[in-house]
């Protein structure tokens, strides 16, 4: 009996200790919740609808123009002087322009053979064009299968050059910086640049080059990019809604209003003399493109996007290839805006007008605020406020305004519409990664200058995919679980679950939405799964 007791009274003992942990908890809660609590959720709401609004009239603004330069067809060819280029008898093909096309890469195993050959195809006078492989690969079967490449190539009449360096100093920029020091660069008036999955026809080069020769104050055509893996996979849907806004709205709009928007890195032609005028290629941050593009904007040098030209490439299809990408789109150009907004405001070359473009529009509320508000406010503050009822989140900001930003986005990919809830849950997830990208560049954190090359697949998953499989694809399980996800995924559903039991505002139908997204993406479900072979 006394053994009977003791085991009936200890269960009573660990349940009066969690009463009076519970009780202690809710104390501690009222004591802070109306001086503390209340009024930092309260000032968090404020700042994330100021931010909201912020996106809001930046999209709106976006809209209103794209939809005035589509009515009043105002083009590139309409804007500036284009003339097909044309033979002169007298001076045969010196009446063409020299030109350096770069490509840079590293172990690029899968892609090196479609943008080399891709490259020597390009039209232009033969005598007129110098193709330049920068190869950084460290591997040394990829480095030789490369310059075999090169070697075939060359051995058909193409002026095709490998170069190579000692170190990967400065990744993609010193690579690029490196080429341009060659000694037959010299004679070379402009430069295309394409990345190792970039596939251009034949003819962008009497598409671009015009606009340069007929334009002396232009220093930048882009072209668009044309994805051909965007039906690989859900992941891939996603990516290019997202990068047909940007091309779609964002390039055009900057083109045809402040002849200004950031250099995408591949699938443009720089007058070289821009470019050294500019200072040339640096390596003070991961977006050495949008570096240089801003640079060369703040010299009085104007750029032109060519929407109707578009150049085939790959989106990353595997989650990983694509966190490491955004983390560097993000970061990058939070960094960028630290070290360059006192240059931009000291600049006497450009207008007021064009200041507040680039450093408002451009910097503050497109690579800032759209990263920020979409994690803190819709996965942490919305969230919160089920937990303090006090706060309240008006509809306007909570449903109208996410409703209509995430229309305006959208319809630059009127195929994928369908996919929108999706998209929007997709990018709330990727949100996390992006806010955190954004502080490391503002702050200059650890992993401020990290540098992933993006891994293209090209057409090895179809070869293994067309192989004999393992029943049983290894994996590790660290590559799989994604810590930060599930932790997110973890809080959304427990303010679901609250909101259920206490709340009046019906948010956890959202909260729960996005909690599987998260736990979906945590669990590692989302991109395309390469078996190791």
């Amino acid at each position: 009996m006394d053994r009977l007791s003791s085991t009936t009274l200890l269960p009573d003992a660990l349940q009066g200790t969690r009463d009076d942990i519970s009780e202690q908890l809710g104390v501690v809660w009222s004591q802070i919740k109306a001086p503390v609590i209340v009024p930092l959720m309260s000032i968090a709401v404020a700042v994330c609808l100021a931010m909201s609004l912020m996106l809001f009239f930046e999209r709106v603004y976006l809209s209103i123009v794209i939809v005035l330069v589509k009515l009043f067809g105002r083009k590139p060819d309409k804007r500036y002087k284009w003339e097909p280029m044309k033979d002169d008898v007298e001076l045969g093909s010196s009446a063409y322009p020299m030109v350096l096309v770069q490509i840079p890469m590293y172990n690029e195993k899968e892609v090196y053979q479609l943008s080399i050959g891709a490259a020597c195809g390009l039209s232009w006078p033969s005598d007129r064009i110098i193709i330049q492989v920068l190869d950084d690969s460290t591997d040394p079967t990829i480095k030789d299968l490369v310059e075999l490449e090169c070697q075939r190539w060359a051995s058909k009449g193409i002026n095709i050059k490998y170069e190579i360096r000692n170190n990967r100093n400065g990744y993609k920029a010193g690579a690029l910086k490196d080429g341009m020091k060659r000694s037959y660069v010299k004679q070379c008036d402009y430069v295309a640049i394409f990345d190792a999955d970039f596939q251009p026809e034949p003819d962008f080069l009497w598409r671009t080059v015009p606009f340069l020769v007929h334009n002396p104050e232009i220093a930048l055509v882009q072209a668009r990019w044309k994805f051909v893996n965007s039906d690989e996979c859900l992941m891939t849907r996603m990516q290019e809604m997202s990068l047909d806004y940007h091309f779609a709205v964002e390039q055009e709009v900057g083109s045809s209003t402040h002849a200004f928007f950031g250099f995408n890195g591949t699938a443009g032609v720089w007058r070289i003399a821009a470019l050294n005028e500019a200072g040339g290629w640096k390596d003070r941050t991961t977006v050495e493109d949008m570096d240089l593009a801003v640079r060369a904007s703040l010299k009085g040098w104007k750029f032109v996007y060519l929407g109707t030209l578009k150049v085939k490439n790959e989106l990353p299809s595997t989650f990983k290839a694509y966190r490491y990408q955004q983390h560097r789109w993000s970061c990058g150009p939070a960094n960028l805006f630290r070290k360059m907004v006192m240059e931009i405001v000291r600049n006497k070359k450009v207008s007021l007008w064009k200041k507040v473009h680039v450093i408002y529009s451009f910097f503050i509320v497109r690579k800032l605020v759209a990263h920020i508000v979409t994690f803190v406010f819709y996965c942490v503050v919305l969230p919160a406020t089920v937990l303090v009822p006090d706060v309240e989140v008006p509809r306007w900001g909570a449903v109208y305004i996410p409703t209509i930003i995430t229309i305006l986005n959208a319809v630059g990919t009127p195929r994928s519409l369908h996919l929108m809830v999706f998209w929007i849950l997709f990018e709330n997830v990727m949100s996390l990664h992006r806010t955190k990208a954004t502080f490391i560049g503002l702050l200059e954190g650890g992993r401020v200058n990290e540098w992933v090359v993006t891994e293209k697949l090209g057409d090895a998953l179809k070869v293994k995919a067309a192989t004999k499989a393992p029943k049983k694809p290894r994996f590790k399980i660290g590559e799989r679980l994604h810590l930060l996800e599930l932790g997110v995924g973890a809080f959304l559903f427990f303010c679901g679950c609250y909101d259920v039991a206490f709340g009046r505002n019906h948010y956890f139908i959202y909260l729960y939405v996005q909690a599987i997204a998260f736990f979906i993406v945590g669990f590692g479900y989302v991109g395309t799964f390469v078996p190791k072979s």
